[in-house]
């Protein structure tokens, strides 16, 4: 069959369709490499993110394998400012750590520092041989002569301060440890950590025989004053000894003893700027063991002061003695009293009773 002539109508709207189906066709390529552009810039840009992760989890690998390393040789990690910037600051982190500021060195003189320094060690060291150890968190410290741009960088003017460093997030308040209130017996800073980091923590202690060995030694002084007594033993119904002895008794419980054998408070306080030593706890709520030493000599002096006034009254001794025990008792009294006053005073703020010292 052969193709017939087309006309000029036919011939136009031909060309017409076939203009049509070229701009369809261009515009479907156009659409299709737009599609491709969309589609490379998605990968790429998804691309991006996946590598950096990749880096933060090689870097957050790296410092966990880093803190492990060192509290397998030692449970409490040493930091100065480097290691303190990179470790503790710098992100990523998704470990605790608690970290103790302290000033170890034998020329700042801080007592209370090496007692802490002892039951951070038993805490530390009774997590790292914890089978439930883990590297959820981690134990240092930081000593001010080896990073003193450290505690300047916290904005820190005392020791020894113990600090939880969360996983996430910057320290809260609550996440410095309140020493002066609480003590720093391993205990006591066991109940924080598990407070703060829902990590807790059994204490064990070193095996001591210092208590069991004093109670044998003032067991067999008891029975070897009862063996060279045996044919006398009057003095066990001696009504001055067991009043003296109850008298001891007393006095220590009422000095606060019982308080610091549970807080565990430090002996005192040394301010590391001014060298300044304290004694007597400024508040209400804590106090230091020297300040129960202080509390138990004046009331000690007190007690003496009023049994020197009974014997002055009750004596048999002749007139000039009992004066001198009487001014002697009143002189007690008088001077000792007034001092407890002013140290509950210093301690009760806004106490308005004094007796010769304001």
């Amino acid at each position: 069959m052969l193709p017939l002539p087309l006309s000029s109508a036919n011939r136009k709207r031909t060309g017409v369709a076939s203009s049509r189906t070229v701009v369809a066709a261009v515009a479907a390529s156009e659409m299709f490499y737009k599609l491709l552009i969309v589609v490379f810039l998605a990968v790429s840009l998804h691309g991006t993110p996946s590598d950096g992760q990749k880096k933060k989890e090689t870097l957050l690998s790296e410092k966990v394998s880093q803190m492990m390393e060192w509290t397998s040789k030692r449970a409490v990690i040493r930091l100065n400012g480097e290691k303190f910037r990179r470790l503790i600051r710098a992100p990523p982190r998704n470990y605790s750590v608690v970290i103790m500021f302290t000033a170890l060195q034998t020329q700042r003189q801080c007592a209370v520092c090496k007692q802490a320094d002892e039951e951070y060690q038993i805490l530390a060291n009774s997590w790292r041989y914890s089978s439930a150890f883990t590297n959820r968190i981690f134990f240092a410290m930081v000593d001010f002569d080896e990073g003193s741009d450290v505690f300047q960088m916290l904005n820190m003017n005392s020791a020894p301060t113990f600090i939880n460093f969360p996983a996430k997030g910057k320290p809260k308040r609550a996440d410095t440890y309140e020493l002066q209130v609480r003590g720093f017996a391993a205990e006591q800073l066991a109940r924080w950590v598990a407070d703060r980091t829902d990590v807790h923590i059994r204490v064990i202690r070193p095996p001591s025989y210092a208590g069991p060995l004093m109670l044998g030694l003032l067991l067999a002084f008891i029975g070897s004053l009862a063996y060279l007594r045996r044919n006398n033993l009057e003095f066990l119904f001696n009504k001055n000894v067991w009043a003296f002895s109850a008298l001891c008794f007393v006095l220590i419980m009422t000095s606060g003893q019982m308080w610091n054998h549970i807080r565990g408070p430090p002996y005192a306080h040394k301010n590391p700027n001014t060298g300044q030593v304290s004694y007597i706890h400024g508040s209400s709520q804590a106090q230091f063991v020297a300040e129960t030493h202080i509390v138990l000599l004046f009331n000690a002096a007190v007690t003496l002061g009023m049994v020197l006034l009974h014997e002055a009254a009750t004596s048999d001794l002749d007139v000039g003695k009992r004066k001198i025990m009487c001014m002697a008792g009143i002189g007690l009294v008088v001077l000792f009293f007034s001092w407890l006053l002013s140290v509950f005073r210093a301690k009760y703020h806004g106490y308005p009773y004094s007796f010769l010292f304001g």
